[in-house]
């Protein structure tokens, strides 16, 4: 996984300028959650990455945590967030010292995991963090049938002092895509570049169904959503 410190400094500036609004998203998932769970009062946000949903989340439930294992990306969290916990675990290996009427694991972060039998203990993991009743919500990446091999994205960030290229390259190998992003950056100090690579997962609906009944959960999903790959919702008996 990619997200060192280069890459997490530019990550709110890259998505917020391509039209992402972490606050509307969170008032989205709250509202999901909270029809599922009325009087809900805690929520984990699983690879919550620099925070921006964590933010936002604040402002519907009383308690809120995060779970974030890249070290770069945690620091900006608790940085947003004063007195904001945030947990360095694997999300196949959470550990917390309480139960959440909310789990969330949002923008894809879940198809980093390599392979559905790591699926299947990510959201294991997940469900043991979840209160009896509590709503666990999974937004997923493509299905195998939907991506595009070789799919090519760019984006320009233009601000006041800084301009940030970020182009990027996808294949599939297998059930897995591999992206590179190639990052330029230009300011008073001058040009800088850098790459990255991330590689994720393919899952399918029978992989997140198969995860949810091996937890123990009842899921659904809800169509639509951001980027038109909808949304899983599983709450636990």
């Amino acid at each position: 996984m990619g997200y060192g410190r280069k890459h997490a400094e530019l990550y709110d500036a890259v998505f917020t300028s391509r039209g992402k609004d972490w606050s509307a998203e969170a008032a989205t998932v709250a509202g999901i959650a909270l029809a599922r769970r009325p009087g809900a009062q805690s929520l984990l946000d699983v690879a919550c990455g620099t925070g921006a949903h964590l933010a936002a989340f604040a402002g519907h439930f009383a308690h809120v945590e995060g779970v974030e294992p890249a070290a770069a990306m945690r620091e900006i969290a608790e940085r947003r967030v004063p007195g904001l916990v945030v947990h360095p675990h694997d999300m196949r290996e959470i550990a917390v010292d309480r139960e959440f009427d909310v789990v969330t694991c949002l923008f894809y972060a879940i198809t980093y995991m390599p392979t559905p039998a790591d699926l299947t203990a990510a959201v294991a993991a997940m469900a043991r963090c979840l209160a009896p009743g509590g709503v666990l919500v999974i937004e997923p990446w493509w299905t195998p049938d939907r991506f595009i091999d070789g799919y090519v994205g760019g984006h320009l960030v233009e601000e006041r002092d800084r301009v940030v290229s970020r182009v990027t390259h996808s294949v599939r190998e297998g059930d897995r895509v591999r992206m590179t992003i190639d990052f330029t950056i230009a300011d008073h100090t001058g040009v800088d570049a850098f790459r990255e690579t991330e590689v994720v997962s393919l899952f399918g609906p029978d992989d997140y169904r198969r995860a949810f009944e091996h937890a123990g959960l009842v899921g659904e999903h809800l169509p639509g959503w951001a980027a038109g790959t909808g949304l899983h919702v599983a709450r636990r008996a």
